[in-house]
């Protein structure tokens, strides 16, 4: 019954052969929980826990005036992960009142052997300021944990030693659903998946509306610098995957694919994504091509 509404949204992992995924479940209740899977190859689905793997707690009572988002009303909503040494993070919108990003970490070998010992999440963002998409760079940068809280109308990027939070340390932000002057965005929602490292630069996914389609959410893809993200290198002149399969088209929030996670592997980049909010799909394209796609102007296309 905790994910008997709709499954989508999935961050993602790649190791040794199989990707990890954390993905977003809405129950019977209306109330959204982390689910895990372990796909092989990227595609073959391995194993899928039969019960949640992450909760926030500290519920408030349903309320039928309380705002809706994915067909639910509350909970653990678009969750992000990268492993950066012998942790892995998660980021995610925290939905009970006030919704704010929060983090949260598990030792790897805890992850990998099932034992779900999640620290106590801390919320990063301030109070009253709603803003879904916010990710970890899987890297350090010069030296510092790098998180990205915005890409529009600029990328803003925090730089930290640690990320031990206090709770009453917040990052500042400021986003607006802006348009790309010139281009075919008319307005960008936010980043999606946590960025890529490649030969390029970092690989950037992000959600926008397009201007000759205003009803349908799209990926567009950019490339920042490599040594300073906050450039932006490259930016896909055309959507690179938008919703056209039945499942993308029909459910909970028609024409919506939500990206909240990607890999590299063997040469592909594999994406992950929710469906109309509704279920989880994959997608995936030749990692070279689409990168030089990108940087000639061209449009790539997953598939």
């Amino acid at each position: 019954d905790w994910q008997s509404h709709a499954v989508f949204n999935a961050a993602a992992f790649h190791d040794e052969g199989k990707v990890h995924l954390l993905y977003r479940a809405v129950g019977n209740d209306g109330v959204s929980r982390v689910g895990y899977a372990r796909m092989r190859g990227g595609f073959a689905l391995e194993e899928r826990s039969p019960h949640p793997v992450y909760v926030h707690g500290n519920m408030p009572s349903y309320h039928p005036m309380s705002h809706a988002s994915g067909g639910g009303w509350g909970g653990v909503e678009d969750p992000r992960m990268v492993k950066i040494g012998e942790r892995i993070y998660m980021t995610y919108l925290c939905f009970d009142g006030d919704p704010r990003i929060a983090l949260t970490s598990i030792e790897s070998k805890n992850f990998f052997n099932k034992r779900w010992r999640w620290s106590s999440p801390v919320m990063i963002s301030p109070p009253r300021q709603l803003h879904k998409n916010w990710v970890l760079f899987p890297a350090k940068i010069r030296g510092k944990y790098a998180i990205l809280h915005s890409i529009s109308p600029q990328i803003l990027i925090d730089y930290f030693d640690t990320l031990d939070f206090d709770g009453a340390t917040h990052i500042k932000s400021f986003y607006g659903w802006d348009e790309v002057p010139g281009g075919w965005e008319l307005q960008v929602r936010g980043v999606g998946p946590p960025p890529l490292a490649t030969d390029r630069g970092w690989l950037v996914l992000y959600h926008a509306i397009d201007r000759r389609d205003t009803g349908k959410y799209k990926l567009g893809a950019m490339l920042l610098d490599k040594d300073d993200p906050s450039k932006v290198l490259y930016r896909s002149r055309c959507p690179v995957f938008g919703p056209q399969m039945h499942y993308e088209n029909d459910g909970h929030k028609a024409g919506v694919i939500y990206t909240c996670g990607a890999v590299i592997m063997d040469g592909r980049l594999v994406v992950y994504y929710g469906g109309a909010d509704t279920v989880v799909c994959a997608a995936d394209a030749d990692l070279e091509e689409f990168l030089s796609q990108i940087a000639s102007g061209l449009t790539p296309q997953m598939k």
